[in-house]
């Protein structure tokens, strides 16, 4: 060790015996790997504050343009060893426990995922928040402090069931609660107008409902840079702690109501909107976000004494979806009630500050509110949007460039029997960008649910294919593979993905081989002990293991997969001594609670996996595994174990993907529709190096058009008449007599995402690679040029163009860290 080294060991270990002693409370003589957990995240947080106070002071001499993200979900997954990797301290920290008995690996295990994110979106923008501050982008998060996160989820009987996510139950040792951060947003009520002091008639929102927004911080740290930046996230406090009027008279559940309620709002991530109730929550959220937000943006900026018109010099603000749109309408507010602007320098201002990045080509997932409520919760604000509409469509219609049909199209305001508010349109008019998330996807948001817009504003849109941090998705879930890479290529991979490049350079190397797969096999046994574990199953570590983790969504087609497993194990079944690559088939997901179908298809594969795995038959040649409670922590296990990833959605119907981009960094193929970024993957790639199969968009779409008819496929293939066949006759659910029914019904009638007419070129795809898998040397050449070509999908990459193209921000010079990164060992 060298003198450096022994004194950074020495600070830290005085450091963490001071958090030891007096923050947790307890000493050598009964110490358990939670304490030192606790203490050590305390240790850590010492050092990103003492970081995160030194950026911001550097930000506050230099003053530049600043992002600021806005997302209803952060998908963060577990903070502490991503904190060791990117502020170098791995080494230090295993001397230190190793020198008092504990071992990291077992230490980092009491740390709760913070589950503030349903799936790719919120995943997505924690991976932006390293990116950015890997970059020295000056870029913060703005988003929620959910009391509950994403529900953990629970299988019983097949099926899923929803228990509260209280992450935080233990206290967040690495948050910062800004106690003397506070804003207030109010709700409900109604607008006055006056004459002001100019003459000139001015309107005041007078709420009726009043909640405090209090900061709690989470410092980002870059990689190998002193930069440390901020993920702001809002909590809602009373006004009032409680009514001591009723108390006195003994109505102790009145006083403290309204406390409740107002606490309500960041009280659980995505509510139930299938109430009324739950959709006056959900919107209460999105306002309660924007409105803290900006007030503490605008409170950052007024600092500085700069007039309101430099704003778009000096402050960027991301949309990330529909959910923070409302933000374009409060900012008028601010403009308009508040600083008593008129109309025309406030939209000047307000459309060179936000931009928009759509996650979605579906219509029915685009977001909309009823008028009705919108105007009984944020009446200022409908107020605000008829006008911002208003003016849209009449400089619309003097422009002659949209036929009436694309004038109700480009609306904001959606006419029928029940007006609605469509936050989509009104996202893409308050923006100066909108991006789609892969280069289809932006192609198909401009030929479908955009095409009216862009006659408008064709200048606007453009597309930042997603991409994911390396850091989490190599450094941290996959230490080995790293290593190994580092040995041949050396460290510089690590902020610049492109260097994998150099691996092709061993790609036919027998020694570099031998190793790649044995840093595979080491991570299949590693995912086997995690499944023995979480399910009790007993999988072979040499079968293939092909994979399937995300969120559970009918576009998705978890249920062509399992049809597919159906198909095999009747194969066996028919004929067991039939020739079969051995097959681990791994399912990881959850289902929204309102979303029965989605849950539906999850009891189906479980049931399918209760029978195939009890199976003598077929024992050791297919197993099914159903893996509870995914979350990030559970894919950093999953992914590098895998040799086959499954990205088969219909095409046309995935923005983009990022658990794609996951599994190809890692070394695992994909199996996938030419739909989102599989596109990209596979230019970069190339085609030998990937299964795609099925229809393309544009044959989706033709098929569609022409009347798409499932029992055209049906009654041609044997496979799928009998799989269909034995769903229908309960072969999966005896002891439940049509509890499958519906998902029969909708593949034989309607089958809205193809996988009918999909089934046959997934299936033959699917025999494909059971062959190719068998010859180990060519699988394992492919492996490595899958890792070797995936430099394009770094979200260092993506956060550089949005900072050129979309932001205009700068990539401050990096100032050294104090240590310097090395790879964690295993």
């Amino acid at each position: 060790m060298s003198e450096e080294q022994k004194a950074d060991l020495a600070s830290m270990e005085k450091q963490f015996a001071h958090h030891l002693e007096y923050t947790i409370g307890k000493n050598r003589y009964n110490l358990k790997n939670e304490d030192i957990y606790k203490a050590l995240g305390h240790t850590i947080r010492d050092f990103l504050i003492d970081r995160l106070n030194f950026t911001q002071e550097r930000y506050r001499e230099h003053n530049p343009k600043k992002v600021f993200y806005f997302s209803l979900e952060f998908l963060m997954g577990r903070t502490l060893m991503n904190a060791l990797i990117n502020l170098g301290l791995c080494e230090t920290i295993q001397e230190m426990l190793h020198g008092i008995g504990f071992e990291l690996s077992d230490v980092l295990e009491f740390e709760t995922d913070a589950g503030l994110g349903n799936g790719g979106l919120g995943r997505l923008a924690a991976c932006f928040l390293d990116s950015m501050a890997t970059l020295n982008v000056p870029g913060f998060g703005y988003g929620i402090r959910y009391d509950y996160g994403i529900f953990n989820q629970i299988i019983a009987n097949g099926s899923q069931l929803e228990m509260p996510d209280h992450w935080d139950a233990d206290g967040v040792p690495y948050e910062v609660v800004r106690s003397d951060i506070s804003f207030s947003v109010g709700f409900f009520g109604h607008t006055e107008t006056r004459v002001s002091g100019k003459g000139k008639i001015q309107h005041d929102w007078v709420p009726d409902e009043t909640v405090l927004a209090s900061a709690h911080d989470y410092p980002i740290p870059g990689f190998n840079t002193s930069t440390v930046n901020y993920l702001r996230l809002w909590a809602a406090k009373s006004s009032e702690e409680f009514n001591l009027d009723y108390f006195n008279h003994g109505d102790y559940m009145k006083a403290v109501q309204d406390k409740s309620i107002s606490e309500n709002i960041s009280k659980v991530l995505y509510p139930n909107d299938t109430t009324e109730q739950g959709k006056v929550l959900r919107l209460k959220q999105q306002y309660f976000m924007v409105c803290a937000s900006l007030q503490d943006i605008l409170l950052q900026f007024r600092e500085f004494k700069y007039d309101l018109k430099e704003l778009p010099n000096y402050v960027a603000i991301q949309l990330n979806d529909t959910h923070p749109s409302i933000g374009i309408a409060e900012l008028m507010r601010i403009f308009l009630d508040n600083e008593e602007m008129d109309w025309e320098p406030a939209w000047e201002i307000v459309t060179k500050v936000f931009s928009y990045t759509n996650h979605t080509v579906l219509p029915e997932a685009l977001e909309s509110w009823r008028v009705e409520l919108f105007e009984k919760l944020l009446p200022r604000h409908l107020e605000i949007i008829y006008e911002i509409n208003h003016r849209f469509l009449t400089e619309v219609r003097n422009r002659g460039i949209l036929s009436e049909t694309e004038i109700q199209q480009v609306s904001i305001i959606e006419e029928g029997n029940e007006k609605r508010v469509r936050m989509a349109n009104l996202a893409v008019i308050g923006s100066y960008r909108v991006n789609g998330v892969a280069a289809l996807h932006s192609d198909l948001i401009q030929k479908t649910i955009f095409q009216a817009f862009t006659k408008v504003f064709p200048e606007k849109f453009n597309n930042k294919t997603n991409g994911i941090t390396p850091r989490r998705w190599l450094l941290q879930s996959n230490p080995s593979l790293a290593n190994l890479i580092a040995k041949r290529i050396g460290n510089e991979f690590t902020t610049n993905l492109y260097k994998l490049k150099d691996l092709e350079n061993f790609v036919n190397d027998s020694d570099f081989q031998n190793d790649w797969k044995q840093v595979k096999y080491t991570a299949k046994n590693e995912l086997a002990r995690i499944i023995k574990s979480e399910t009790g199953i007993t999988i072979d570590p040499k079968s293939m293991i092909d994979v399937q983790i995300k969120r559970f969504h009918e576009y998705k087609r978890q249920l062509l997969n399992i049809l597919r497993v159906i198909a095999l194990y009747r194969r066996i079944k028919e004929n067991p001594n039939t020739e079969i690559t051995p097959r681990t088939v791994v399912f990881g997901g959850k289902a929204a609670p309102g979303y029965y179908m989605a849950k539906l298809i999850i009891k189906l594969i479980n049931n399918v996996a209760w029978i195939v795995n009890r199976d003598k038959d077929v024992a050791e040649r297919l197993k099914v595994v159903f893996i509870p409670n995914y979350r990030v922590s559970l894919a950093e296990k999953i992914i590098p174990g895998s040799n086959l990833s499954e990205q088969i959605s219909t095409a046309g119907t995935e923005a983009s993907g990022t658990s794609n981009m996951k599994f190809m960094l890692n070394g695992a193929l994909t199996i996938g529709t030419l739909d989102g970024a599989n596109v990209e993957i596979l230019e970069e790639v190339g085609e030998e190096n990937i299964y795609i199969f099925g229809l393309h968009t544009e044959e989706v779409y033709r098929m569609k058009e022409a009347g798409y008819r499932p029992t055209d496929y049906i009654h041609k293939n044997e496979d799928l008449h009998r799989i269909l066949l034995m769903i229908r006759e309960n072969f999966f659910s005896m002891g439940e007599p049509g509890v499958f029914g519906p998902i029969y019904d909708s593949l034989f009638y309607t089958d809205n995402y193809l996988l009918m007419a999909d089934f046959s070129s997934y299936d033959q795809t699917q025999n494909r690679i059971a062959h190719d898998f068998l010859d180990e040397a060519t699988w394992t050449k492919k492996s490595i040029l899958n890792v070797a070509r995936s430099g394009k999908f770094s979200s260092d990459r993506t956060i550089r163009e949005y900072a050129k193209e979309i932001w205009h921000v700068p990539l401050l010079d990096t100032i050294p860290p104090q240590t310097i990164y090395k790879l964690p060992q295993n």
